[in-house]
């Protein structure tokens, strides 16, 4: 890498394949599952390339999207991870997290809780301090410019083991302000949360909130699933569309009220065992589960969180009832503070009594 004189990475703006209607569109939205380092769009990875001399194979914008071939987890993180040699500079992270916040305002979100793989780039060379300086630069900026409040997940790359994982949280702990809690991603093949078990123990001795991915149809998802909340006290599962394959599971989430944050374009190329995805989500809402909707890795699923929406809307049938229940559910598991909380369900109390929605339907 060859540094140059910085100039601005500008993304170009999102051009929706699920375009809302302007009900859908005034939804107040929260983000639960979004990966941050998964919201690079080919005009921004082009231009960072430029920005820090970085040399990479592709040369246009669709180039870069015609490199998103993937079938599995696996090949999908093979994709991703090559993706990340732009990101040099906390210039590059500030510039990142704006350009998605950003595009989530545009869509009506009003708090977003972000996941980002530091172990992606410490590993590199990126000092750990650059990249969560970087977003906490872009936090505050979103907030003055748009509105929206955001916080910090840090999550752990199982590929990596429990002792980078906890040498991480290490890293981590000056930051405990800025970083509100801490997960578990990447591959899950042999990798349990159980592995995990000191780490999340010590997070949760220092002040972190604890959730953690149970991706779909993994090998041993549901004893997965039951690891993450029973052993380790989990709060929040990405993903975990197993769990309906287990009537005592079920009743274990509901009982200790767990959150889902489920990505529908994301599953719409992983069928959960011949099961159509979005008849899955919609069985865990009428199962009493805290469902909210998350976007995952935009670029590479073809949209954001309106996205996601309108998809559910368009192919799953999903009322705007149902669409305003999962908003309602990403306020109840956020961690936020009373008064934000408060405020964001009072302005889905409003949604609702405009759009002339049932608000027992949360209670």
């Amino acid at each position: 890498m060859t540094a140059v004189s910085p100039a601005p990475a500008e993304a170009t703006a999102h051009t929706s394949r699920w375009p809302m209607t302007p009900e859908l569109a005034a939804l107040p939205k929260v983000e639960m599952h979004i990966h941050l380092d998964g919201t690079l769009e080919p005009a921004m990875k082009l231009a960072l390339a430029r920005r820090n001399g970085v040399t990479i194979a592709q040369s246009s914008e669709e180039e870069i999207r015609d490199s998103f071939v993937f079938h599995d987890l696996p090949t999908f993180l093979a994709v991703h991870y090559s993706n990340m040699d732009v990101l040099w500079t906390s210039l590059d992270y500030e510039e990142l997290c704006y350009a998605y916040l950003s595009t989530a305002a545009s869509q009506g979100v009003r708090h977003a809780e972000m996941f980002f793989d530091p172990q992606l780039h410490t590993s590199r060379g990126v000092p750990f301090d650059d990249i969560v300086r970087g977003y906490r630069r872009a936090i505050v900026r979103a907030r003055s410019d748009f509105g929206v409040t955001a916080e910090l997940i840090m999550c752990f790359l199982r590929d990596y083991g429990a002792d980078h994982a906890m040498t991480t949280l290490m890293s981590a702990l000056r930051y405990r302000d800025w970083i509100i809690g801490v997960g578990l991603d990447s591959d899950e093949l042999r990798h349990p949360p159980a592995e995990y078990a000191a780490v999340f123990g010590r997070a949760r001795r220092e002040g972190f909130q604890i959730t953690m991915h149970c991706d779909v149809d993994q090998v041993d998802s549901t004893e997965h699933i039951r690891q993450a909340i029973e052993d380790l006290g989990t709060q929040r599962i990405d993903h975990g569309l197993n769990v309906m394959e287990s009537d005592a599971l079920v009743e274990l989430a509901r009982t200790r009220r767990i959150g889902f944050t489920v990505c529908p374009l994301p599953y719409s190329t992983h069928p959960t065992r011949g099961l159509p995805e979005l008849e899955v989500i919609r069985g865990m809402l009428d199962a009493g589960l805290l469902v909210s909707v998350g976007s995952d890795d935009p670029p590479y699923f073809g949209g954001y969180l309106g996205d996601n929406l309108q998809f559910m809307a368009e192919v799953g049938g999903f009322t705007l009832q149902e669409l305003w229940l999962t908003q309602v559910h990403a306020v109840d598991i956020a961690w936020v503070s009373a008064r934000r909380r408060q405020e964001l369900l009072e302005e889905l109390a409003g949604y609702a009594r405009d759009h002339a929605l049932d608000p027992s339907a949360a209670e």
